[in-house]
């Protein structure tokens, strides 16, 4: 049995023993409780600053993650075409505490997902990114502890979720004066 192996087992062995952990790692572990608020964070971000160079600040780092995202998406798709991992739950006698994914295991979906947003927002915004980054660990964390990844599934989707705001945030660079030019027609259309 490998290093994989035996951190889900230990990780998963403590699902029923403490029923509060149980229900909170419940709530983060869904599909909803976390994207959502990693979302609304993003908005907040989008809508707020003092200055309008605060709120340029803001709206970049948002773009930022978002197309991130994307390229995250992108990358997660082309590798669940090329390769699939049985779930952990389809190898191992395990307690679950969300429903079975009948997707490739490999790379975690959403700690790609939540690590796109969170280092997409951090590299300009540390305290919100840092906010954003806990809950992204969280939510992969959960889904080794409820039986739903192995904890290599969620490294990898944790890197490929952090590389590609960083090749995002380049991208756009490159395509200057072209984001400019989007957030000033944004701004005419009070949208920015």
């Amino acid at each position: 049995m490998g290093a994989d192996t035996t951190v889900l087992l230990w990780l998963n062995g403590f699902v029923g023993r403490l029923p509060w952990l149980d229900r909170a790692v419940s709530l983060v572990v869904n599909d909803y409780f976390v994207p959502t608020t990693l979302a609304l964070l993003m908005v907040g971000l989008w809508c707020s600053g003092r200055s309008e160079a605060q709120r340029e600040r803001g709206q970049r780092a948002v773009a930022d993650a978002a197309v991130g995202l994307g390229l995250a998406n992108l990358a997660l798709a082309v590798s669940n075409h090329f390769y699939y991992r049985p779930r952990p739950f389809v190898e191992h006698e395990l307690q679950m505490l969300f429903y079975q994914p009948p997707d490739s295991s490999f790379p975690s979906n959403p700690a790609a997902v939540g690590l796109a947003l969170a280092i997409g927002v951090f590299l300009s915004h540390r305290r919100l990114g840092a906010v954003m980054l806990a809950l992204a660990f969280l939510w992969a964390l959960a889904r080794v502890y409820a039986g739903v990844n192995f904890p290599s599934d969620v490294l990898a989707g944790a890197a490929i979720g952090a590389l590609c705001p960083l090749l995002a945030r380049g991208f756009l660079r490159l395509l200057e004066p072209g984001p400019t030019l989007v957030l000033n027609i944004w701004r005419r259309l009070y949208l920015a």
